[in-house]
């Protein structure tokens, strides 16, 4: 399949993405790897953190941003290496699928919390 480039712009979205993803992805890193040492070494230390506005924003912003981040990659991944279409548009149906679930269940216990 050969593709045309038309303009200076193809790929910029995906590849900005990555790289937004991966601050948002790091600057939550830092985060709890300052705040957690100072109040979350048990269950109701985990509860009390998270039960912080900020926090469970902050997290939620964090597990959106690596499910799309991963996204894009295996997404590319899929569109590099696996050549019959088929089989391609069921290796990205079963990655959506499941990334959708991921952030579903992320989701639910943060707010479960």
């Amino acid at each position: 399949m050969n593709r045309i480039v038309v303009g200076a712009h193809y790929g910029l979205k995906d590849w900005l993405a990555q790289r937004i993803t991966a601050v948002v992805m790091a600057l939550y890193t830092v985060f709890m790897l300052i705040v957690v040492p100072f109040g979350a070494g048990s269950r109701d230390g985990w509860r009390a953190l998270m039960a912080n506005g900020f926090v469970r924003f902050a997290t939620f912003l964090f597990i959106l941003s690596l499910c799309y981040h991963a996204w894009v990659g295996v997404r590319d991944i899929w569109m590099d290496y696996v050549k019959p279409t088929g089989v391609r548009l069921v290796m990205h149906v079963l990655t959506l699928l499941a990334l959708i679930g991921y952030a579903g269940w992320a989701v639910q216990i943060i707010w479960r919390l």
